[in-house]
């Protein structure tokens, strides 16, 4: 794995083949889940597997008309859901220690990227989906009280080949030297 190339070469796919995807991968994907860096170690990542062709259509239907990846969730082969566990990453003794509150967001965050990652590794397509009603979504997974479903990622066999990066912005748009607005030099041109 070349980690730089891998972040470069990644991109969301919304169509699949209608393909299995070997249950190897999906361990490598999870593994690589699981090795994230969290808050504490708290790990308060926790993960549902969907292959039931039901429960994706019943998942697609949480996701408004409009939304692009609905179709995503109801035919990917594998829809990998991911949840957070309440009132863990960011505390210390049961108390909330950073003015930022509950950190679960960031730390399935790191997470979702190692999916991501592996998976585009593993010859794997995929896509965060985050836009979706969670409440009708968690009812459907059975997701208990004290966790929240975060982000669906339809997973499988892409049907084409990526298509070409889209731009980024230049790094002297997006970094400062020492304070905001003060140039960073080496982040021309």
């Amino acid at each position: 794995m070349n980690v730089f190339s891998d972040i470069r070469g990644r991109r969301s796919v919304r169509k699949f083949l209608a393909r299995d995807v070997e249950d190897e991968k999906i361990k490598r994907v999870l593994e690589a889940a699981r090795w994230a860096p969290s808050w504490a170690n708290t790990q308060c990542w926790r993960f549902i597997l969907v292959r039931d062709p039901e429960r994706k259509r019943l998942l697609s239907e949480t996701l408004p008309t409009g939304n692009p990846a609905r179709r995503s969730v109801a035919e990917a082969p594998v829809v990998l859901c991911v949840c957070g566990e309440l009132g863990k990453s960011g505390y210390y003794r049961g108390d909330v220690v950073t003015d930022k509150g509950d950190w679960y967001m960031f730390d399935l965050g790191l997470s979702t990227q190692n999916i991501l990652l592996e998976a585009y590794e593993q010859g794997l397509g995929s896509v965060v989906v985050g836009y979706f009603d969670s409440g009708k979504a968690e009812k459907i997974l059975n997701v208990p009280n004290g966790f929240k479903l975060v982000c669906l990622i339809p997973m499988g066999y892409p049907e084409r080949a990526p298509f070409r990066a889209p731009e980024r912005k230049k790094l002297s748009e997006l970094v400062f030297s020492e304070e905001w607005g003060k140039a960073w030099l080496a982040g021309k041109p």
